[in-house]
């Protein structure tokens, strides 16, 4: 059977930038490819290419006759009043699903994607719930190949987990664009890296990211050598043409053709082995004070509803804490209780005298409006780093930027620049405390590597809250965990907290719902017959009431869900009245469901 996609020597620019020239990938059956490569190297242009979404400027791509392609883009927007059923009728319109086989693909996804409502307007769900929509429009189509840029971005750790068993179970090839190194390794069985610095513009490796690391270092090591015996090559050839030889028999021209062909090649990979990356180095101060943030017996209610219930935690300096829980849990809130924008409802929160913290908002305010050449250096022209002046040109170097780009809004940059921003302007503010909330969103691979190191090199305390697992793993030393639920415990590393929360969720609990509000599981009439003596029959008021119950409690943890996908909006987590009034709903909410709970359960004894 032909590949689903066949691209050959294809070529993209725009302006005067050459995004990538000359790249050749084929797409067959079966494949699960990892699309990786810096920022700017073009990879959601080459996705959107291949899903002929754009035209190139030289080259061809072929498509399997028949063969459907299924597109994910990096943002997830959606039509006012369109509902969550009516994005995926459209989408199996689109796709001229039959009708008999609608009904079943529709309840199948929405059930395994977990939507609280489908009749919920699709542009009023948080950034997770739109992103799992876009995902199950993508899939609902059963496309030959699903391509996916950035499908990670605004999921929560239960969310990408989801999405790495939805993709296993999926029998269509992916093409994945992700710097999430643990999702690429769970994801995909090839890894192809497009840059500048391969001949070919792509390098692409069979197996698990894992393995394509390890080839990427042999073949590098290879080109390194290559490039030395050239180097050699190409000075010894130099100095026979420096001595002027005669260019009349055969031989010499063609030794002194050859020899300029090896100055062309050594030239060309001189070019390509350049690297750059960004310059990342937090500053710590030097306090010397041990305890930055003490906690003792602290408890946060916000709108009716438990944050924390009595957490006793002492923050030293140089401990490196990975705040970790479902979204809503109350992670970006705590951050606020410890930077003092918030006070506890009850217990002791200490701060060191004069502590200096520097937050990185998971919001990312920044006047876009602005110029780069301002928002890098706001005063003037040049910044003070580490009590050394240094020009905003080679500031903006330091971060990848280039001198053209100086006078360019904001606006223009792309989520990773904009990143690579706000990281700059941080660096200028020494820090006793450093938080960091989700500050991976947009990075490329390298930038996070950089970005890792100099966390790790980072003198101060810190708090990092991130979905990027390799990155907790790798940076934090304690892990802080919330359930959601107002508890919080500490634990060596991530996987400890996912045991404890496994273990949580096979709990009751009478004063919390889960974060994650699946469909029911099974509706209550489902539930065992009460054992016990004869059951006594039920009023016609009370009859009338059973036959309601059901309804009344699927429309509460409706209730209970788009809270919880409220809170989960960063927008709303900065927003202490839109954050309270999200509470009180939730709390509203779960306090009616298990009223209703509570009666099913009182009638059912008479009942089943």
């Amino acid at each position: 059977m032909p590949p689903i996609l066949n691209a050959q020597s294809v070529s993209k620019r725009y302006g005067a930038n050459v995004l990538f020239n000359g790249v050749s990938l084929v797409v067959s059956d079966g494949d699960r490819i990892g699309l990786v490569g810096p920022n700017g190297a073009g990879k959601s242009t080459l996705l959107s290419i291949l899903a002929g979404r754009e035209d190139t400027d030289s080259g061809d791509v072929a498509v399997r006759k028949r063969a459907r392609i299924g597109f994910i883009q990096q943002i997830s927007e959606f039509a006012r009043g369109v509902t969550v059923r009516q994005v995926l009728e459209h989408a199996m319109d689109a796709a001229n699903v039959p009708d008999n086989e609608r009904e079943q693909r529709l309840r199948e996804l929405v059930g395994r994607t977990r939507f609280p409502d489908e009749h919920a307007e699709a542009a009023s769900l948080s950034g997770g719930w739109r992103k799992r929509l876009a995902i199950v429009e993508g899939v609902i189509s059963q496309p030959d190949v699903l391509m996916l840029d950035e499908p990670t971005n605004h999921l929560d750790l239960g969310g990408i987990e989801w999405l790495e068993e939805l993709l296993a179970g999926l029998p269509c090839a992916c093409i994945v664009v992700s710097h999430d190194r643990y999702f690429l390794e769970a994801a995909t069985n090839q890894t192809v890296e497009l840059n500048r610095m391969y001949a070919e513009g792509v390098f692409r490796v069979q197996g698990p990211y894992s393995e394509f690391l390890e080839e990427r270092e042999l073949y590098l090591a290879a080109q390194s050598k290559q490039q030395e015996s050239l180097k050699n090559q190409v000075k010894t050839e130099i100095e026979w043409l420096r001595r002027g030889p005669k260019a009349r028999t055969t031989k010499s021209k063609a030794r002194i053709d050859r020899a300029h062909e090896m100055i062309g090649e050594l030239a060309g990979m001189n070019t390509r082995a350049q690297k750059s990356s960004a310059g990342i180095d937090f500053t710590a101060t030097d306090r010397q004070t041990k305890r930055l943030v003490e906690l003792e017996d602290v408890s946060l209610q916000l709108g009716g509803r438990s944050i924390l219930n009595n957490l006793s935690y002492v923050m030293t300096a140089g401990t490196r804490i990975g705040l970790v829980g479902p979204n809503g849990s109350g992670k970006t809130t705590l951050l606020r209780l410890m930077t003092g924008e918030l006070e506890p409802t009850a217990g002791t929160l200490k701060r060191a005298p004069m502590l200096r913290v520097v937050y990185f908002s998971q919001a990312r305010e920044i006047d876009t409006k602005l110029t780069l050449r301002r928002a890098l250096a706001p005063e003037g022209d040049s910044v003070v780093h580490n009590g050394r002046q240094i020009h905003v040109a080679s500031w903006a170097s330091r971060f990848l930027f280039t001198g053209e780009q100086l006078n360019q809004p904001v606006e223009r940059l792309s989520g990773g620049e904009r990143a690579r921003v706000l990281i700059a302007r941080l660096m200028l503010q020494p820090a006793d405390l450093l938080q960091l909330d989700e500050p991976t969103n947009d990075l490329d691979i390298p930038t996070l590597e950089i970005l890792e190191e100099s966390l790790l090199e980072y003198a101060g305390a810190m708090v990092l809250v991130t979905h990027d697992r390799y990155m907790l793993n790798r940076v934090a030393t304690t892990v802080l965990g919330l359930d959601g639920r107002g508890e919080a415990q500490s634990f060596a590393d991530f996987s400890q907290w996912e045991d404890w929360m496994s273990e949580r969720d096979r709990l009751p609990t009478q004063d919390a719902a889960p974060l994650a509000a699946p469909a029911m599981a099974a509706a209550p009439s489902s539930a065992p017959a009460a054992a016990g003596g004869p059951k006594k029959k039920l009023s016609y008021m009370e009859q009338r009431e059973w036959d309601t119950l059901e309804g009344l409690i699927a429309a509460a943890e409706e209730r209970i869900a788009v809270a919880e996908a409220t809170l989960e909006d960063p927008a709303v987590a900065i927003d202490a009245t839109a954050l309270q009034a999200a509470l009180a709903e939730q709390a509203d909410a779960k306090t009616t469901a298990d009223a209703l709970y509570a009666r099913w359960e009182n009638l059912a004894e008479r009942v089943l």
